[in-house]
């Protein structure tokens, strides 16, 4: 027992080292890509798109919507309201047991009308579709489907009625900045190799100032959860992803916001309409066929923040989508065991898929074991306490300082907050977030893997909206489009 005990020790010394390693490297080649996306990407050229349109290529924003009602006016004209000439927003009704339906029809003046659909990936079957008799809202389109029980399943509808090559994955709840679809498709018309995906910086909409369908004033959530969450998102995004971006290693693009091929899309089977983690695995079967077609590729993350989601307020609901995270995890790894370590499908075969299992799926279970190990020397008096409180010390000050380089390297893309006292609330809580806010995510990961391996609780789980305040509410600007 103690030769385990020593064996666990050293094994959690060398795993605590391990992350520190690769966060830094993260770091510091994330901060080098931002500084290159600074210069390379800026407001001329995302100007040659405005003016010179038919350069600009489509993109259809797909938007699925389970008991929305609460938000779904505002954010439909917040997607509405994009600066960009060619695009249109299709909003996929997935069997909606509230008002979603109703509202849409009432407030943008829909009618049924009828559609060649064509089922180029499955999703279950599509009853109505609706177009706006009012031409400010042409490039709208309602989708009415019976529920497929995943947002997975609503994506794959909303993705055969899709006219454009791409399209950008979001949700209802979620407002996007103007100019997003010009920042996104950037790095596609710049790169010689085939992109295949982009993915953005995603933030908390929570606490700011919102007004028809817009961010007028973005502010730091003022509830805990919410922010504690915006720093987690600011390392994850700026951090992690611009990181693995340098090396064409990002490992997913989120399901909250992100541009995909939608021709590598359909050819790569379409979202996996059973997966609770539909975006990893859209990503991962994406490469996948790319590296079956031994056909180059890159997936890009830029460091712009384009999308605004309103977070979990409280730990209830954060429950739910953890746990839910937590299920789709492990999911990810029993589907997809063939591409761990298999050279055929390259660097996602040899480096992404070893890391998400050794970093993110097994990091809450050894958290888990460790806190057990750390109470039974506790109790029987054989925790070294010197080596005890400076290995906490040297975890807690590693992820205290990823969490300040992650808010800097905001402050060094926009200054998204006027004030520089939202940035201290993130700063302050920062040092509070190993204690408050992370045991609750280790233990929600860890439900999660229960509930996969009871086969509990497979359902599309609802959040509870609060809404975002606004003053007006007007049509969108008129565009016509050369």
């Amino acid at each position: 027992m103690e030769q385990l005990f020593y064996f666990y020790q050293y094994l959690v010394y060398f795993y605590a080292c391990a992350i520190t390693v690769i966060y830094f490297i993260l770091a510091v080649f994330g901060y080098f890509k931002i500084l290159k996306n600074k210069v390379k990407y800026t407001s001329k050229e995302e100007n040659t798109l405005k003016t010179h349109p038919k350069i600009a290529p489509g993109i259809s924003v797909v938007a699925p919507a389970y008991n929305e009602e609460v938000i779904i006016i505002e954010n439909v004209q917040s997607l509405l309201n994009l600066d960009y000439p060619n695009f249109e927003v299709i909003i996929v009704n997935d069997g909606s047991k509230d008002k979603t339906l109703e509202l849409l029809i009432d407030n943008f003046e829909l009618q049924e009308v009828p559609y060649p659909y064509i089922q180029k990936v499955r999703s279950a079957p599509v009853k109505r579709v609706f177009k706006s008799t009012n031409s400010f809202y042409e490039r709208l389109t309602v989708v009415d489907k019976e529920n497929g029980g995943t947002k997975a399943d609503a994506m794959n509808a909303g993705i055969n009625i899709a006219k454009y090559d791409y399209f950008i994955n979001t949700d209802v709840d979620c407002i996007l900045d103007k100019d997003t679809l010009t920042k996104v498709i950037l790095p596609v018309l710049d790169s010689k190799v085939h992109v295949i995906a982009v993915g953005a910086t995603m933030r908390m909409a929570n606490g700011c100032e919102v007004r028809e369908g817009e961010i007028v004033k973005a502010k730091a959530p003022n509830r805990l959860i919410p922010l504690f969450q915006e720093t987690e998102y600011l390392r994850s995004y700026l951090l992690a992803k611009m990181g693995w971006s340098s090396f064409n290693l990002v490992p997913n693009v989120s399901g909250g916001f992100g541009l995909f091929d939608k021709n590598i899309v359909i050819e790569a089977g379409g979202y996996d309409s059973s997966s609770h983690a539909e975006d990893m695995d859209m990503t991962l079967r994406m490469v996948a066929y790319m590296c079956d077609q031994k056909k180059e590729y890159r997936i890009e993350q830029i460091p712009d923040t384009c999308c605004w989601t309103e977070g979990p307020p409280n730990l209830k609901v954060l429950g739910r989508q953890r746990t839910r995270w937590g299920r789709g995890l492990l999911q990810i790894f029993v589907v997809h065991r063939r591409f761990m370590f298999n050279p055929s499908y390259g660097r996602m075969g040899m480096l992404v898929m070893p890391y998400a299992l050794l970093f993110e799926f097994m990091a809450p279970i050894i958290e888990f074991i460790g806190i057990g190990f750390l109470l039974f020397l506790l109790f029987t008096d054989q925790l070294n306490s010197e080596t005890f409180w400076l290995m906490l010390l040297f975890v807690y000050m590693v992820g205290a300082t990823m969490s300040l380089v992650s808010i800097s390297f905001d402050v060094m893309v926009k200054k998204q907050y006027d004030s520089y006292f939202q940035y201290f609330k993130l700063i302050f809580l920062s040092a509070f977030e190993a204690i408050l806010y992370h045991p609750f995510i280790v233990f929600f990961s860890l439900r999660g893997y229960w509930q996969y391996m009871t086969k509990k609780n497979f359902k599309w789980g609802e959040m509870t909206r609060q809404g975002f305040t606004q003053e007006t509410t007007s049509k969108p600007m008129e565009t016509t489009i050369s």
